[in-house]
């Protein structure tokens, strides 16, 4: 498929980790905006730590294309997306709405993974202009997982039963890049 050069970049690395420091710093700002009325495509993501078992939160950009729904994180794993895959399920909750139990799929290399970054243009601004310019660095390093609804009887809630609080998270800061 055409533009979709694979390059890891130095400075898109340092760039998105600035990025999501920043974003980590204005959490509970952005949660309170987000929480009122909602920003675009932002959804909040709960998962159990892959330790410690406790429910973890953060804020993310769903991406959807060709029918199905997609997160992921454009700098490689972090902490949500390490505990995402551990956990191989969770909970989206949309701004308003009650959590949807969802399992996710990590996206080997591939036409899937592929449309799922060429969807990183529905993130909010100036977050679609950043992935633009990034992406053969996010089609190199960037990890991306499909969201499947999850069958009710599939077993206990999201950190057995516990609910995160507002500003808890993974420490990978609010609205990332479909991650």
């Amino acid at each position: 498929m055409a533009g979709t050069t694979k390059r890891p970049s130095r400075f898109w690395r340092v760039v998105f980790r600035i990025q999501y420091r920043w974003l980590r710093l204005i959490d509970p700002l952005v949660r309170r905006m987000w929480r009122r009325g909602g920003m675009g495509n932002v959804q909040e993501l709960r998962v159990a730590g892959r330790s410690s078992g406790r429910p973890r939160s953060v804020l993310l950009g769903v991406l959807r294309t060709n029918g199905r729904r997609y997160l992921g994180h454009p700098n490689g794993d972090v902490a949500w997306t390490r505990n995402l895959e551990a956990a191989g399920s969770a909970e989206l909750v949309a701004a308003g709405g009650l959590p949807e139990r969802v399992r996710v799929q990590r996206l080997p290399e591939g036409d899937e993974r592929t449309q799922a970054i060429l969807a990183t243009n529905q993130q909010l601004f100036p977050g679609n202009l950043v992935y633009r310019m990034a992406r053969s660095h996010i089609f190199a390093v960037g990890v991306f997982f499909r969201i499947e609804p999850r069958d009710s009887e599939d077993g206990a809630p999201i950190g057995a039963g516990a609910t995160p609080t507002a500003g808890s998270s993974t420490g990978e800061g609010a609205a990332q890049a479909s991650g």
